[in-house]
């Protein structure tokens, strides 16, 4: 990160527009905002995002295993809560901008956070009354209905809590770097490559150390390691207070003419609508990763040594790990080159590198479909498959996430009104929302279409005996469809001067 790079020219204003510090004086360009107070908040990001995915990632295997769910029912209702997580930014966003700001959003949100992570560890510690044994029949192991109850509550009170906090942590990172001023505004591109490569980082992490101990030494353990991550995070984000630069939330009295402002901001959303709408097939595709990939992952040879298995989970290493490295390489070669190509300060558009990444997430899904084809087929001859024949699509995976996630939140940032810079990350996290509601629907639709007749689901809890590679190729597809429409639309479309 070059701090050089972002020295005040000579005779240039010390003052920033439109921003205050923490005391409520005009914010000063040399002593806030800049890399020293996103390095606060991209921690905060890495704590939250161990704190998130330390849930997400393997919670199929808490559902299928302690509450007794089937795999289609607990891929379902993955689905479904990550979708509801995910849509629930556009209410934090609209939280953050029309009422608390920012600043106290991430607060707010922090403290829901802390809430739920406990309310779901103490849930955890009530054990089921067959233990962890798959082969027992799950009726004669429910778990205790109040159980059931506060981990749902749980869960969903941490999914309001991320809807708060992601939005308004982003653009609040965003905002420490001031678009008038040249070299702040080639450095907050930067920002969202770097910031990228910090969540990536928490979610490597918590992969390889959560689901360790989740899977084999304590799922209340495994929740409550998550809680005091997210209190840590608090502490560090108020500890950078005083570098930060704060923004008033904009309100109808602070505008000329309230109605008519508000308006024409939210008329120039619209064209962004169809940009939105063709990402929907990326985002179902992103949904399997930590559902079906995992159920895969469960069950190929996972040994390393006669003494360790790798959790199912921790597969999802792979995709963070590709993260990590292609997020530097993308930001110290590639961008460079890519300028001096085009002469463009990012390298490529936007709407470029969003392509780019939806063309190696097809290419992804086409490699799960036929990895899944020639693990069913060596199921049937009853012989053991090793995990590392899952490596390719969980890092073409990766890979698709640098060039497509982090465009999407740079242009849902960049090309909304100001004032609604977290709702545009609303805007943002809301496609994935959506592609789990649709992928939920769709794994509960094709289980109940594909065992019509008497035949075996698509997503038999025995997976030897169902067709995720079905499912893979009907993901192929429609992921073929969306970058199809996709492209017209980027064609199209005008950026924002």
């Amino acid at each position: 990160m070059d701090y050089g790079a972002l020295l005040l020219p000579h005779g240039s204003s010390d003052v920033v527009d439109g921003a205050v510090d923490y005391a409520g004086r005009p914010a000063s360009r040399s002593t806030t905002g800049r890399w020293i107070s996103a390095v606060f908040i991209i921690w905060v990001e890495i704590g939250e995002r161990f704190t998130y995915y330390g849930v997400a990632n393997n919670l199929i295997s808490y559902l299928t295993g302690p509450l007794r769910e089937s795999t289609a029912t607990a891929a379902a209702a993955v689905n479904v809560w990550s979708g509801v997580a995910s849509m629930l930014p556009l209410l934090g966003a609209f939280v953050a901008d029309s009422y608390f700001g920012r600043y106290w959003t991430i607060v707010g949100a922090s403290l829901l956070y802390m809430s739920g992570l406990s309310l779901m560890t103490l849930s955890s510690l009530h054990s089921s009354p067959c233990g962890e044994a798959a082969t027992t029949d799950p009726a004669d192991c429910a778990p205790a209905a109040g159980q059931v109850a506060s981990f749902y509550a749980s869960l969903y009170l941490m999914a309001l809590a991320q809807g708060c906090h992601k939005p308004s942590v982003q653009s609040f990172g965003a905002d420490q770097f001031d678009d008038g001023h040249p070299a702040e505004r080639a450095a907050k591109s930067s920002f969202f490559n770097w910031w990228f490569f910090g969540l990536s980082a928490g979610i490597l992490v918590a992969n390889l150390l959560l689901t360790y101990i989740q899977d084999y030494v304590s799922w209340a353990l495994g929740f409550g390691i998550p809680c005091l991550v997210m209190t840590a995070a608090l502490l560090l984000f108020l500890l950078g207070t005083k570098t930060y630069r704060l923004y008033p939330v904009r309100t109808e009295s602070s505008t000329n003419c309230p109605s008519d402002g508000r308006r024409g901001d939210l008329k120039r959303l619209l064209p962004l609508v169809p940009i939105w709408a063709t990402l929907l097939p990326y985002a179902v595709v992103f949904c399997q990763s930590p559902t079906l990939f995992t159920k895969q992952g469960a069950s190929l040879d996972r040994h390393l040594g006669p003494n360790f298995e790798l959790p199912a989970a921790s597969l999802q290493v792979c995709s963070s790990v590709a993260i990590i490295t292609f997020v530097a390489v993308y930001d110290r070669l590639l961008v460079p080159l890519a300028r001096r190509l085009t002469k463009r300060p990012s390298g490529i558009t936007m709407l470029q590198r969003i392509g780019a990444g939806m063309f190696i997430s097809l290419v992804s899904i086409v490699v799960s479909a036929l990895v899944e084809m020639k693990r069913l087929e060596v199921a049937r001859e009853s012989d053991s498959m090793s995990v590392w024949w899952l490596v390719p699509q969980y890092a073409l995976f990766g890979v698709s996430d640098v060039f497509t996630m982090i465009g999407l939140q740079e242009f849902f940032y960049d090309q909304v009104p100001e004032a609604y810079r977290s709702l545009g990350l609303g805007l943002y996290l809301s496609i994935f929302g959506v592609g789990e509601l649709l992928s939920g629907g769709l794994v509960s639709a094709i289980d109940k279409i594909s065992k019509m007749g008497g035949g075996d689901s698509w997503f038999a809890d025995d997976i030897n005996r169902g067709h995720f590679d079905y499912f893979y190729w009907l993901l192929a597809v429609l992921s073929a469809v969306g970058l199809a429409l996709f492209l017209c639309f980027a064609q199209a479309y005008v950026y924002k001067k």
